[in-house]
């Protein structure tokens, strides 16, 4: 009798496994190429505040040493403190906060109706007007602002909140935004509502708005972000120190000082003044994200 060879039950696909391991191996070298350009490209981003950090808690004797040091080896508050004690620094920070705030919420309603309007209502010309809007898009400030000071200077509206205010809260690119993600809401929702008697002005605060919670998230922050960081409208129509914004007063700071100037205290205020669009937008990334993909959907 001849002896038998018993083989071991073969296992389902165990000939596929040195490919797949091969192409796990593969995903997982992409995948390390990409972690590793996104860590490269985060510490690029993240460089300049980094060093503003640094520079801040450094005296003043630390600021010329050669090399320069990254990490300061005695730091120090004081720079924090001069610019608290010396400068009204709360005074126009709490300026920039009203003024961001009131241009925030001002572009939220102007914005959203204007962009619904474009996006749902039929009226004569509504696509050649939209048209036009968004060409002004191509215009630089630069081209408009003096036109546009002396219209808000014979209103009266010099050195005052309402210059600052006002021509900040129409926005293009705002009404572009938001219409481009109303146009991504299906249209079955608003006939729903206009079947169940529901007019225009009660089917845009019941059914839309609280469907378009990222859109405004993110507009929100854009229109903030945007106010907070203006420095040439506000420099142009603000006089008054007790007006002034905060990107105006820390262009002062180079000539507050006599001789050279103090770049610690010029670094603090600048941490300062980062700190709330840092703030704002880690409590609403998630919604950028959402708005965005959600107001490229339809064109």
């Amino acid at each position: 009798m001849k002896p038998t060879l018993t083989l071991p039950p073969s296992t389902p696909g165990a000939s596929d496994r040195p490919r797949a391991w091969r192409s796990r191996v593969h995903l997982d070298w992409r995948t390390l190429l990409v972690i590793a350009l996104v860590l490269i490209g985060g510490l690029i981003m993240i460089g300049p505040f980094a060093w503003a950090v640094s520079t801040s808690l450094k005296p003043r004797g630390a600021m010329l040493v050669l090399p320069p040091e990254l990490l300061p080896r005695e730091p120090t508050l004081d720079a924090y403190v001069q610019v608290i004690g010396r400068f009204p620094f709360f005074r126009v920070f709490l300026n920039s906060v009203f003024v961001a705030v009131a241009v925030t919420f001002g572009q939220l309603v102007i914005c959203s109706m204007s962009g619904y309007a474009f996006a749902r209502l039929r009226f004569f010309g509504r696509d050649t007007l939209f048209v036009l809007y968004i060409a002004t898009l191509m215009v630089p400030f630069a081209v408009i602002v003096t036109p546009l000071f002396i219209i808000v200077s014979r209103m009266g509206w010099t050195d005052s909140y309402v210059g600052l205010i006002v021509p900040g809260i129409f926005s293009a690119f705002g009404t572009f935004f938001m219409r481009q993600f109303f146009l991504s809401i299906p249209r079955e929702l608003e006939e729903a509502a206009t079947i169940d008697g529901a007019g225009t002005i009660a089917t845009f605060f019941r059914i839309i708005v609280p469907m378009s919670g990222p859109a405004f998230a993110t507009l929100a922050v854009l229109a903030f972000m945007g106010t907070w960081n203006s420095f040439l409208w506000p420099l142009l129509i603000i006089s008054q120190r007790a007006l002034m914004t905060l990107p105006v007063a820390l262009s002062t700071l180079q000539g507050i000082y006599p001789g050279q100037t103090q770049w610690n205290i010029v670094m603090a205020s600048t941490v300062l003044a980062t700190i709330p669009t840092l703030i704002v937008f880690m409590l609403a990334q998630r919604w950028i994200i959402e708005g965005v993909a959600g107001s490229g959907v339809k064109g």
